[in-house]
């Protein structure tokens, strides 16, 4: 099991500048802490295999939150660190929210 730090929201994950879509600063930022994170805990690497991935969210407050903001960064700073290939691997995938407050991100990964 991996844990993530919380991720940016798809709302902040995108920034248009000058008429085109780039990741934001944040975005870039959570790339770079799940890269050195993968690299110094050694996570695995699935390479192309097809992948099912459990998500555990402990929110960070009590704020409300939709589950599904969480996803885009998330999956896309794992296939950055080299996790897995490609995020279109993913064949399942299943995120739920945890019943206490922790900041962060359980996932879990399996070979299909």
């Amino acid at each position: 099991m991996m844990v993530l730090p919380w991720p940016p929201t798809v709302n902040t994950y995108w920034r248009n500048v000058a008429g085109r879509v780039l990741i934001s600063q944040s975005g870039r930022e959570y790339r770079q802490a799940i890269a050195e994170l993968a690299a110094a805990e050694k996570w695995p690497k699935y390479g192309s295999a097809r992948l099912s991935v459990s998500i555990e969210a402990w929110m960070p407050d009590k704020r409300r939150r939709d589950l599904d903001n969480l996803l885009k960064s998330m999956l896309d700073s794992l296939t950055h660190a080299g996790v897995w290939d490609d995020d279109s691997q993913i064949d399942g995938l299943a995120i739920w929210r945890a019943p206490l407050i922790g900041g962060m991100c359980k996932v879990e990964v399996t070979t299909i």
